[in-house]
């Protein structure tokens, strides 16, 4: 949950967009997917850095987190991928599941899909527009309008703390006998 020191600047209905920005190469060069698609999902955040000693064996390919962007939403980037479905081919709790598309759905990356053909109304998930780089995009505005209203933040404390900053206007002579500083 996140909190805001002023009640006004919360609202019940922002979900919270996290991406992680960092200054690196582009990995234009590297011509696997695999390597391509593991430092990108470390780059935005949603893959710690160290993923392949963190809480588990094995490397990347075989962790959960991974294999639900490459074997499910990479694989079939526009089919709705419903929570059942997911669990039984990443053979991984639900819990689990909702943890990693939480995290993807922080970054903007994917879109709820709603109800089936059964009647139940699951909500299925998938790739923003069934498209990666057109899922980039809505993720790359999103950044945009943060760096924005950090923008207008850093420009509002700038003009508080020049405000501050500015001098105490000096009492006349005058001003000061009344008040017994001077005599």
């Amino acid at each position: 949950m996140y909190f805001y020191p002023h009640d006004r600047l919360r609202s019940p209905f922002v979900m919270p967009f996290e991406l992680t920005l960092r200054y690196t190469t582009p990995l234009t060069p590297l011509p696997d997917v695999d390597e391509v698609l593991q430092e990108f999902l470390r780059m935005i955040g949603y893959l710690p850095e160290s993923y392949d000693t963190r809480g588990g064996t094995g490397p990347v390919e075989s962790r959960v987190a991974y294999r639900l962007v490459r074997d499910c939403l990479i694989r079939a980037p526009s089919r709705p991928w419903y929570i059942d479905e997911i669990v039984a081919v990443l053979k991984t709790s639900k819990p689990t599941v909702y943890r990693h598309i939480n995290k993807l759905k922080s970054l903007d990356l994917l879109e709820e899909v709603g109800g089936s053909t059964d009647g139940k109304g699951r909500k299925g998930y998938r790739l923003r527009y069934g498209n990666l780089a057109r899922a980039w995009d809505f993720t790359e505005a999103n950044a945009q309008n943060a760096l924005k209203r950090y923008r207008e933040t850093v420009n509002h404390l700038q003009a508080l703390l020049e405000h501050a900053e500015s001098p105490a206007p000096v009492p006349s002579k005058a001003a000061a006998r009344a008040k017994g500083i001077l005599q």
